[in-house]
Order: C-alpha cells, then structure tokens, then sequence
C-alpha cells in the first residue's frame, strides 16, 4: 500500500483499502476517510491473483459518473478539491484517479443486493425452492430471465474473512429495526430502477447489483456509500445478445468480473488457495470493464448532446 502524506491507513478490505487524516485517533471517529480502489480482484470470497491492471481507477471512475446520475439520493462524497484563485486537489497525488474522498457514515450490516434478472446464487436457491431469500418467484423460470418486477434480497455482511450470508427480509428487520430495513428496500429498488434505465439506454442491462449504506453519523440520514453500481458490485449484460442468445452463456455476455468466476468455477474446486487467473483472463476482464464504462458514459454524452 502507499505512503499517503497526511493520511494513515486504517482498514483494508478485499479490493479497497481505506485512509483517515494523521490527526484522527481512528476510523471510528474520523470525520473523513479516504477509499482507495485497488486493482485487486475477489470472487468466492477470496482475493484472487494477479490484480486486473488499472481496475482501481476505472471503478472509481464509474463510481464517480453513478453518483453524479443518482441526483436525489444522498452520497457519501465530499468535495476533494479547493479553490482559492487556483483548484487544488485534496486527494494525494499516489491515488489520483482511484481515490474517493468521503464522509465517515455508521454503515449497516447490510448488502441490500437487488436482482432484475434471476442467476448466480438466486438461480441456484430458486432451482431448489423456488424462492430468492424467501420471496416466492414464478414457475418455470429459466437461468438469465428477467423477474416480473425487481426484488430486494439481502445479505449480511460476514467479518473479513467469513461468508456474507443471505437473508430474509424479515432478518434484516431483525438486525436493523424496521424502519431502516423498509427504508434500505425503498432506496435500493428506487436506485435500482434509475439506474435501469440508464443503462438500458446504452444497450446494456443491470441484471442485479448491491448498495450498501450508512447513517450520516450528524444527521441519522440514510446515506448511499462505498462503490455504486460498478462492474464488481453489478451484473451487467450485452441487451442485443440477451435478446438473441439462445443459452445462458450467450444471453449472459457479462461487462463485470463474470468472466473471473466462470474460470475459477471451471478450474477449482474451492478448497485452500485460488489458482492464479491466467494472462488471457486478465486481459479479458479489464477490455471488458473498460468496453462497459465506455458504453455508459458515451450514450448519456449522446442523450445529452441530442
């Protein structure tokens, strides 16, 4: 990790790793923390190697671009810029470019996971029970289709190392209270919803995604946090090929870490030390993370223009 002048790393997480100021005693009571993307990547709950180069800052530019979309909902992010006469950054100049300067929020142990499209692990508890963390889904039902509306399935966020674990509504009542677990639903699928509609302008479509959240540690209000809507926190697909695939795989062609995960389903069998992602798989991944915030930024620079 670098040395950041007039920051002290305080927590590292599996692909980012955060800062608060020297002067604050720790990071639960700095008033600002610095997140720092990696070019790590995990899948499985592991932190794979090699990193996929220049990841940190393409998914901290798309997290950027997001939250400028999300207008009306609240973020974590600061200003990381002064200007007195002349702009001066605020972010240290090792990071620049994968850096986010944020407000410190009490975060929930939530991962308010919402799901479009039915795959991954809700396909697989779906083939089984017909359910997706307890919410009951129609019959027949095949792997990539899209669910009649879409549904909030939560997940509680394991400690370092442990197994984030699906919910039930009903237990993120339990270890939220009511009121913040309607009001996590509420914002999730409104995002959600948003944030659709977006991408399918650009051909792409959001088959599901996570948020998490925190309390504004003045306020008490429900504040959007961490990454949001990137490539590692989404499923995104290729809308034409969705149309026109005739297996999952085809109707799947994936603009996220997809690609890492098949691989590694293929080649291990999940027991002790992931195998190193191969060169080809690498390069594979980043065109693709690079090809999807391509298509977003391009087409809302387009609607705008028109």
């Amino acid at each position: 990790m670098p040395d950041l002048p007039g920051w002290r790393h305080a927590y590292s997480g599996k692909v980012r790793d955060l800062y608060v100021p020297d002067a604050a005693a720790d990071l639960a009571t700095a008033a600002r923390v610095l997140v720092v993307a990696s070019d790590r990547v995990s899948a499985f709950d592991h932190v794979l190697e090699p990193g996929i180069p220049g990841k940190g800052e393409l998914l901290t530019t798309l997290s950027l671009w997001w939250f400028d979309q999300l207008v009306g909902f609240p973020n974590h992010l600061v200003p990381d810029h002064t200007v007195n006469g002349a702009v001066t950054s605020l972010l240290p100049s090792a990071v620049v470019g994968r850096a986010m300067l944020c407000k410190t929020l009490d975060m929930f142990p939530i991962e308010c996971v919402v799901r479009g499209y039915l795959t991954g692990s809700g396909w697989k508890e779906y083939q089984s029970t017909q359910t997706v963390c307890g919410i009951h889904l129609p019959a027949d039902l095949q792997n990539g289709d899209r669910l009649p509306e879409p549904i909030f399935t939560p997940a509680w966020k394991a400690p370092m190392g442990e197994h984030d674990e699906n919910i039930s509504f009903e237990r993120t009542v339990e270890l939220v209270g009511t009121p913040v677990a309607d009001e996590l639903r509420r914002l999730s699928l409104e995002i959600f919803g948003h944030a659709s509609a977006i991408a399918e302008k650009a051909g792409v479509i959001l088959a599901d995604t996570k948020f998490e959240f925190g309390a504004d540690r003045l306020t008490g209000a429900i504040t959007l946090a961490d990454e949001v809507l990137t490539s590692d926190s989404s499923r995104y697909w290729d809308a034409s090929l969705w149309q026109s695939g005739t297996t999952p795989e085809q109707r799947m062609a994936s603009f996220d870490k997809q690609i890492v995960r098949d691989w590694l389903a293929a080649n291990w069998d999940l027991t002790g030390t992931p195998p190193a992602l191969p060169a080809e798989i690498v390069e594979q991944t980043a065109a693709r993370y690079l090809e999807l915030l391509a298509r977003l930024t391009h087409a809302a620079s387009a609607a705008g223009e028109a």
